[in-house]
């Protein structure tokens, strides 16, 4: 059975100015233990979407059902299966790394012993042991990141949404968390669905995309199929004057081939 299913899901906002419609009956099949990118520009309906598959925000219309549970009729049961990662975060700046792990294991419902197992098992998963008596505010981008992605795996949750996870890391660390995206796949069977403004980091990640644009989706399939069906390689023309006579040449224009 796939782990996520969607039928016309979508979701309309009330504002002074009227209704807006910010995703338009999505259609999705998410198979277990698949990376799936949702792919767009900003505004498209991607972070809206993922809101609605982790029971943040109720739909207007359709209906799914999310790692075995109904989404309208049973959030409580999708939620225990799922971990999500907020675009910001959710990292306590006041709290130590530690602290953050076990509190998160005691909110899961962890014994104090289990939570305090459970956080050195996770710090020791995603290269975290050596800052585990520092606060937030110590900590680089890279590595709050990893801290968030492990307080969204507390629970081992068979689905885990990242709501662009590397916007703002350095080259190094977005690395890192590929990396680390695909060991959760290929080491735990997690399934991944996660948004991202950048191609590479699509092409690099995702077993297959969802490109959406104005609330619906526009194209899917495997990096390699979509690359074929859309891309184009470009030959860029230029031209150099190499007299000072005669008017200056024009901008260069590129030539599909």
């Amino acid at each position: 059975m796939p782990i996520i299913s969607t039928s016309g899901l979508s979701r309309t906002f009330r504002t002074k100015k009227g209704e807006v419609t910010a995703v338009r009956g999505i259609d999705l099949t998410v198979r277990p233990g698949e990376i799936l990118g949702f792919l767009g520009p900003n505004g498209a309906g991607k972070t809206t979407t993922l809101r609605m598959l982790s029971t943040l925000l109720p739909p207007t219309g359709g209906a799914a059902t999310v790692a075995g549970h109904d989404l309208l009729r049973d959030p409580v049961g999708v939620r225990r299966r799922i971990g999500y990662v907020a675009q910001s975060g959710g990292v306590d700046p006041q709290e130590t790394v530690r602290s953050e792990l076990v509190l998160q294991g005691r909110l899961y419902g962890l014994s104090r012993a289990e939570a305090a197992e459970r956080a050195v098992e996770l710090a020791r998963e995603l290269d975290l042991t050596e800052l585990q008596g520092r606060g937030a505010t110590a900590l680089s981008g890279g590595q709050r990141r990893r801290l968030d992605i492990a307080l969204g795996l507390t629970h081992r949750p068979a689905l885990l949404f990242l709501d662009e996870p590397t916007t703002g890391l350095d080259p190094a660390s977005r690395s890192a968390l590929w990396a680390l995206v695909r060991r959760l796949r290929d080491e735990h069977g997690t399934t991944v669905v996660l948004t991202t403004h950048y191609l590479d980091e699509a092409d690099a990640l995702a077993d297959r995309l969802v490109i959406i644009d104005g609330g619906a989706v526009v194209a899917e399939g495997t990096p390699a199929a979509l690359k074929a069906a859309h891309g184009a390689d470009t030959l860029q023309e230029a031209f150099l004057a190499i007299t000072g006579r005669g008017p200056a040449p024009a901008a260069p224009s590129p030539v599909a081939v």
